[in-house]
């Protein structure tokens, strides 16, 4: 399948199961809140939260599984993925959620807020890759 092809149907993919559990259950779809609540104590909210987890992972690996992939990069150390990991969930904190659910949940509920913060990613992650590609 072209590449193309294959980001467009992931796209709506994203897009239905976001729009599945908000009309479903009412919640959005933002992965650092649906991770966030697996450590909640409330009744009935662990279960779906799970699945969902489970889905996500569950399906890239079946996914990735005999799929031909481009050769791997070198990983870069457990310090750096360690700093990486803190300053994401900061910025989560901050930003009242992440990408997922800005960009895909937010954006689509058509929140002011969550407009803001996607051209906040966006701007910083064109930013990153300037640099990254061009300073040194």
């Amino acid at each position: 399948m072209h590449p193309f092809l294959q980001a467009a149907l992931g796209g709506v993919l994203i897009g239905l199961a976001s729009w599945l559990l908000l009309a479903s259950l009412g919640r959005v779809a933002g992965i650092s809140g649906i991770v966030a609540g697996l450590l909640a104590k409330q009744p009935g909210e662990r279960g779906w939260r799970w699945a969902f987890v489970a889905g996500l992972v569950g399906v890239g690996a079946l996914l990735t599984h005999g799929a031909a992939l481009p050769p791997a990069s070198p990983a870069p150390s457990w310090g750096v993925l360690a700093v990486a990991g803190l300053l994401v969930g900061v910025g989560t904190v901050l930003g009242a959620g992440c990408t997922s659910g800005h960009g895909v949940c937010g954006l689509g509920r058509r929140s002011a807020r969550s407009l803001v913060a996607t051209v906040v990613f966006m701007v910083t992650g064109f930013a990153t890759v300037f640099i990254a590609a061009y300073a040194g």
